[in-house]
């Protein structure tokens, strides 16, 4: 009765596909023979009792159909978390919404396609569920698709319930709870009219949305096909027809994008297809207008319709060079490149050009990108910025970034600063970087401002990296950073940064001393001394309510970037008396832009860097990324001057800081024999040291889909975040270095050394460091 949760982490590339089948097999499901076994990050949460199987599946595009089963049980139960879902029969396709109930029969010609992400809860009974009870079952030999509503509805809660609470469950509540679903489920099937001709009516219906939706699917090339168009086609009134299809759980117009938007994505998959524009295919489906199907497409899929044509056809040609099969993914490729710009001039229009220095074609050059407003992002990334500039593979780039708590000091951290000028202006009129944040515009949600501050640092870039495409890495590799002095001229040269104890920090809730609660800011000079540089508090003080220039009241720290006006808090001096804090200058922020959507919020790190805020991202080191956009769309910001394990109080010494890199992009095609071919995680190296990044949620934008970005703060743990990075040690061992799986754990218990890298980023995080000499006798094979 035992929890099992399944990540697709544990699990080297190669292992991934029969243990997604053994997921999948456990419900009573196997994966299409037209789809990819396992797309993506994928996890699972299952608990299974004797003869009941309840599963919560999160993973990448695929179908489903049924695992061949001897007994004529009761049928599989799915219940889709999200739209984008597709019902094939020998009856033809329907679309499938959320909240309608899908009841599944053992054996037959059916699948179920999650076009951009699978997401639902299944349930699988068997007969061993009623312990040799006789249970009376209707021959089930049909799909049925019910919509919410009654019975259903309770079903379906119940369902979602059970499902969410799989972990917390002890094992008599378990074991109640799979009884009363086996108990249920006979009785809800029961309540089902059987579709016979008996049923009248709902057979007629039934037969006559059938035969609408054939006839919708021999006229989706038709642009100006409307209800009243089939309606008459088919003899029946307009309102009967919406009737129908309202009936069904779904709509006209839905449906009739949906499928439209479906064929497009398959012949857009589909390497025969590549000789074809994009434009073409989109019209011959029925899409008149251009700019209305990008944006319908990237709605749907994630990507914008060039993006997601050259991640398939990558994913194919991968796919046919693992088995063998050579020479048409690639002349389709080569065919698909001719017919499009490359990035360079899909990007020439940049903002803000940036610096390059000369250098003969082929040769390494070196970029210098400066910050102002226009080429940074505020609190967010996003797959679809505009790069700053393009470089090659190899080249290197200065880089300088700001502190977001510049404005804790305005005097010694803005003042004087064209650039840090430029980025905080902020006046009754004027903003000039009005987004701050991956929230919406409107302010709708707190009213604290456009972007709300879900999401914090001032991010410089992107940089693109050309010929970058998704299943590549990027290896980042960090040659020197230095920090950004003050320019007012009452501090010229001297260097500043900020630390925040503030509402989001791991210590908020366990304050001893009066005020409770209560948010402080301390202020430190930097000092690069030659053989110790340090940091030195000059003062804090306690967050006072500052109005902010647009007349918002902020009572508390609601994140970075508020002006502190001057006079309006009391300094304190005197602090920390006497302590020199060591440097460990790093960027907090290291990332290429995540696939899944838009808007991404800057605090929670993930499968593609972040905010990792682990300090041994400094000087010398390097940081491999999976790319998963193409170009990259590399970013880098909070800069740190010092930071300790944890990030206890919210912040660390904040200080705006210029980095030079060299970005060196990897292949997928190389990777093989590579310590970093199965690459899913930022992957940290050091000189002396690897260092993996484990998270609570290694993947929570697919996770939890469109909730990801709320639910990710709501379930962190340091105990999610310390067996993320267990499992990926463990592969690392395994995969990497050729262990065994015991041998592997043996090491990490005794060789391994496990810290907590941050408490306060909404997805925490514990790192795994593994130290290179413990190989260094090993014979090379």
């Amino acid at each position: 009765m035992s929890f099992r949760p399944f990540t697709s982490e544990s699990y080297c590339e190669s292992d991934r596909q029969e243990a997604w089948q053994d997921v999948l097999s456990a419900v009573g499901l196997k994966p299409s023979a037209a789809s990819s076994v396992h797309a993506g990050h994928a996890t699972a949460s299952r608990r299974h009792a004797e003869g009941v199987v309840l599963a919560k599946l999160a993973a990448g595009s695929q179908a489903v159909s049924p695992l061949p089963h001897p007994a004529d049980d009761v049928p599989i139960v799915l219940l889709p978390a999200e739209d984008g879902v597709t019902l094939r029969t020998g009856a033809g396709h329907q679309i499938i919404s959320v909240g309608q109930l899908l009841l599944l029969p053992r054996k037959g010609d059916w699948s179920v396609a999650f076009q951009r992400d699978l997401r639902a809860v299944v349930l699988s009974v068997t007969s061993e569920a009623f312990h040799g009870r006789k249970v009376s079952n209707p021959v089930f030999d049909e799909v049925r698709v019910l919509p919410p509503g009654g019975f259903t509805e309770v079903f379906s809660r119940t369902l979602e319930t059970s499902a969410r609470n799989l972990e917390t469950l002890s094992d008599p509540e378990w074991a109640a709870v799979a009884q009363s679903l086996a108990d249920l489920l006979p009785t809800f099937v029961r309540q089902l009219v059987p579709p016979t001709a008996d049923a009248g009516g709902t057979v007629t219906q039934a037969a006559i949305l059938h035969r609408l939706c054939q006839t919708i699917e021999r006229r989706l090339d038709d642009p100006e096909l409307t209800p009243a168009r089939v309606a008459e086609l088919e003899g029946i009134s307009e309102r009967y027809l919406q009737k129908l299809f309202e009936g069904s759980g779904s709509s006209f117009t839905h449906y009739l994008r949906e499928r439209r938007l479906q064929r497009t994505s398959t012949e857009l998959s589909s390497p025969a297809e590549a000789h074809h524009s994009i434009s073409e295919i989109a019209f011959r489906n029925g899409f008149n207008d251009s700019a209305h199907f990008s944006r319908a497409f990237r709605h749907r899929f994630g990507l914008s319709p060039r993006e997601f044509r050259q991640q398939e056809l990558e994913r194919a040609a991968a796919s046919a060079a693992a088995t063998g099969q050579r020479g048409w993914p690639q002349q389709a490729l080569a065919q698909l490149r001719s017919h499009h710009p490359s990035a360079v001039a899909r990007n020439s229009a940049a903002p803000v050009p940036a610096e390059a220095s000369p250098g003969a074609e082929g040769e390494r050059r070196h970029h210098h990108l400066a910050v102002e407003a226009a080429r940074v992002h505020w609190g967010y990334f996003s797959r679809s910025l505009q790069p700053q500039i393009e470089i090659n593979s190899g080249d290197t780039i200065t880089i300088e970034t700001l502190t977001q708590h510049a404005s804790d000091d305005p005097e010694r951290m803005i003042t004087g600063d064209a650039g840090a000028e430029s980025v905080f202006h902020w006046t009754r009129e004027a903003k000039n970087v009005d987004r701050r944040g991956a929230g919406p515009m409107d302010a709708s949600v707190y009213g604290r401002g456009a972007g709300e501050g879900f999401g914090v640092h001032i991010c410089t870039g992107p940089v693109a990296v050309k010929d970058a495409q998704p299943g590549d890495v990027l290896e980042v590799r960090i040659l020197d950073i230095v920090p950004r002095p003050s320019k007012n001229p009452d501090f010229d040269g001297q260097v500043f940064g900020s630390s925040v104890a503030a509402w989001w920090g791991y210590h908020y809730n366990e304050l001893l001393a009066e005020p409770k609660p209560r948010e402080a800011v301390t202020i430190f000079e930097i000092f690069e001394d030659n053989e110790a540089p340090y940091a030195r508090a000059l003062y804090s003080y306690r967050w006072e309510p500052q109005v902010d220039p647009f007349g918002v009241v902020h009572v508390t720290y609601d994140y970075p970037g508020v002006p502190v006006i001057a006079g309006s808090v009391k300094r304190r001096h005197n602090v920390l008396d006497g302590i020199r804090i060591p440097l460990r200058p790093h960027f907090g922020v290291i990332a290429v832009a995540p696939r899944e959507v838009d808007f991404v919020d800057s605090i929670p790190p993930s499968y593609f860097g972040g905010n990792l805020d682990n300090w041994r991202l400094g000087k010398g080191s390097t940081v491999y990324l999976p790319v998963s956009v193409p170009g990259a769309l590399f970013s880098v910001g909070d800069p740190h001057a010092s930071q300790g394990d944890g990030e206890l109080g919210g912040t660390a010494i904040e200080c705006s800081m210029t980095g030079t890199f060299q970005l060196i992009l990897h292949k997928k095609a190389d990777l093989a024999g590579c310590i970093f071919a199965d690459l899913t995680y930022p992957l940290i190296e050091t000189a002396t040291d690897w260092v993996l990044t484990g998270f609570s949620h290694p993947n929570y934008l697919a996770e939890f889909g469109a909730e990801g970005q709320s639910e990710v703060y709501a379930t962190s743990s340091l105990d999610l975040a310390m067996k993320d990075a267990f499992r990926k040690m463990r592969r690392f061992l395994m995969s990497v270095k050729g262990l065994s799986e015991d041998e592997a754990i043996a090491l990490m218990s005794a060789a391994v050394d496990f810290g907590v890298t941050q408490v306060v980023d909404g997805n925490w995080g514990v790192h795994a460091i593994l130290s290179k000499r413990l190989f260094e006798n090993v014979p090379r094979s």
